[in-house]
């Protein structure tokens, strides 16, 4: 087969999920409310580190939508710990990356990633939870209180992202406050438009480029190219280079994976770029050493580091102990789905991606 054929075939393949996904986590979006997640990440203790780990894993943000819903989590009172495991969690997973690893590299591989995730989230916020904490309380509870004032004197009901959870504070006008809650259709039509022209337009220039890649590898790299060495710790060591400064999403990310394994990479070392590329670069660094200290950012990395190698470890050895495979749905002999389903949702993300491409020419012909 050609590069052109891999190449729809693998757009065909991932489209129905593709678009599952995006649905689910838009609705999502604008589903749960952020207060919720406000209320239950405050604690500086083990409860809150598990809540933030479950709460955001499956929120559709990327490694960039998730910093500033971070950020007001933090302003708004979550604690350092709580931030940090909501950072990993959210980006690492989300229903439209966990429904396109589904449809790509099958269920095994669809858990791994899921449950791979969770625990890097929860080991890492434990890590901060631990060895974080400032050299005395009161030290600690003054940072918070300066937080906290300066997120009161700036007028929280002018920022966007956490309007919804703050404008029910004294500090925001009367009529902010009588604003009249937005009704459940609203709320889906806000959320479809989010998932298909705000979360699609975000991850569609490296979904393109990972789909072309792994249509790039099936069609021209040998099988046995990285075998002879795609396994163990350096392999793995590898991704991390790659992974930590490298800017993709989670969904983005999913077609790399497919083209790594076809191209020889066992799953395990497929699954440590997978959860250190969405969850960590350069740029999120930065914010983190800003937002929560240069210290609490080097346990940042130090966890998500660790946590995706032993993840990768474990999982390889869990596919050679049970004889599981991993194969990738490009090598099937089979249609998972019908052909109608999938050219017709392939269609609907063709049309959304012409108006995402319309709009950034018209933008910047501005």
């Amino acid at each position: 087969m050609t590069l052109l054929n891999h190449f729809i075939d693998l757009l065909l393949e991932s489209a129905p999920w593709l678009v599952l996904g995006l649905v689910l986590g838009g609705l999502i979006k604008t589903l749960l409310p952020l207060e919720l997640l406000q209320r239950h990440l405050s604690q500086n203790n083990l409860s809150s580190v598990t809540k933030a780990t479950l709460l955001g894993a499956p929120l559709p943000l990327c490694s960039c939508g998730v910093v500033p819903a971070a950020v007001g989590l933090r302003q708004a009172g979550a604690s350092k710990p709580a931030t940090v495991s909501f950072l990993i969690s959210t980006p690492e997973t989300g229903v439209d990356s966990i429904s396109l690893t589904y449809a790509l590299l099958g269920p095994v591989m669809a858990v791994a990633r899921l449950v791979s995730a969770l625990f890097s989230a929860f080991f890492t916020g434990l890590l901060v939870l631990l060895f974080g904490k400032q050299s005395s309380q009161a030290a600690q509870e003054t940072s918070n209180n300066q937080e906290l004032t300066k997120s009161d004197d700036s007028s929280c009901c002018e920022t966007e992202e956490i309007e919804s959870s703050c404008c029910g504070e004294s500090s925001c006008n009367d009529n902010q406050v009588k604003q009249d809650k937005p009704s459940l259709r609203s709320k889906i039509s806000d959320g479809l438009k989010y998932a298909f022209i705000d979360m699609f337009g975000d991850i569609l220039g490296w979904l393109v480029i990972g789909l072309i890649f792994a249509a790039l590898v099936q069609t021209y790299v040998p099988s046995e190219f990285l075998a002879q060495w795609g396994s163990g710790f350096l392999a793995m060591l590898i991704m991390l280079l790659i992974g930590i400064p490298m800017y993709v999403c989670a969904t983005a990310s999913t077609p790399i994976a497919v083209g790594l394994i076809l191209a020889g990479i066992s799953p395990g070392v497929a699954l440590v770029f997978l959860l250190s590329g969405p969850a960590t670069n350069i740029g999120t660094l930065g914010i983190i050493a800003n937002l929560l200290g240069r210290k609490i950012m080097w346990f940042y990395i130090i966890g998500t580091a660790s946590s995706a190698v032993l993840a990768g470890f474990i999982f390889d050895w869990l596919l050679a102990e049970n004889g599981w495979s991993i194969v990738p749905a490009m090598t099937h002999d089979h249609e998972t789905l019908p052909e109608w389903l999938q050219g017709l949702t392939l269609a609907v993300l063709v049309f959304f991606a012409a108006l995402i491409v319309l709009q950034k020419i018209k933008n910047r012909a501005k």
